[in-house]
């Protein structure tokens, strides 16, 4: 994929002040690929017409935690299965929560940037059954979780940012280690997989119009993450 230019100067300046710096590969732990405007301009107006067709099929929605209390972003999923989560617990379904309907089917052009990037880290015949879409408000965040679901964590995830730029938290194999901090804009790819696929992670903060994208998808969310796995 043809990288990004990123002329926008917001997101220069963010990305100049990382406070932990990880601005490549050799930044980072073992099993943790970041792939820096991986996906280019069209790539990325790509993927989102094909997000926002899944919209259409499968509106978003709040899970709740087992205590009832809705999650922080709205989501929904494509795919055969789906991320869900209510009073009885974290799973995946094949049907939409509340259309009942089946997941969209998975866009061709996400299997084909999947390919690409299992082949990369050296993972072959990937083929997920699971997009989660993570759809983003200014205020949006994420809480320190692992990605526990999934049957087989030889298995990588494979993560999408679009839109919006994020702060994004690394940390280890249990909540108490040590977080790391970094920057993820728009275009970028990121990649849990062996030693690291059951890091903790998650979304600290939003940075409202850093995005150098204008699809008409983003203009009620301000950041789309789209994370591939293989739940089954």
């Amino acid at each position: 994929m043809a990288p990004s230019s990123r002329q926008n100067p917001t997101q220069q300046d963010l990305f100049s002040s990382i406070p932990t710096d990880a601005r490549s590969d050799s930044d980072l732990p073992e099993g943790v690929l970041l792939q820096r405007a991986f996906l280019d301009h069209d790539t990325q107006m790509n993927l989102l017409t094909d997000i926002s067709h899944v919209l259409d099929q499968a509106p978003p929605y709040r899970p709740r935690m087992r205590n009832g209390t809705p999650l922080a972003n709205s989501m929904t999923n494509c795919g055969p299965l789906g991320w869900y989560s209510d009073e009885q617990g974290y799973r995946y379904i094949d049907h939409h929560p509340n259309t009942l309907a089946p997941w969209p089917p998975l866009p061709p052009l996400m299997q084909t940037l999947s390919d690409h990037l299992s082949a990369k880290i050296g993972i072959a015949d990937f083929q997920p059954d699971a997009c989660l879409v993570n759809l983003y408000a200014a205020d949006g965040r994420l809480g320190l979780h692992q990605d526990y679901d999934e049957v087989d964590f030889a298995w990588p995830i494979i993560s999408f940012s679009l839109g919006a730029s994020c702060r994004f938290v690394l940390g280890g194999l249990t909540r108490r280690d040590p977080t790391m901090r970094f920057d993820l804009f728009s275009g970028d790819v990121l990649c849990l997989f062996g030693p690291s696929r059951k890091r903790f992670h998650g979304v600290s903060k939003i940075f409202p119009g850093t995005s150098p994208v204008n699809h008409a998808v983003l203009q009620s969310v301000a950041r789309i993450n789209l994370t591939l796995r293989r739940a089954r």
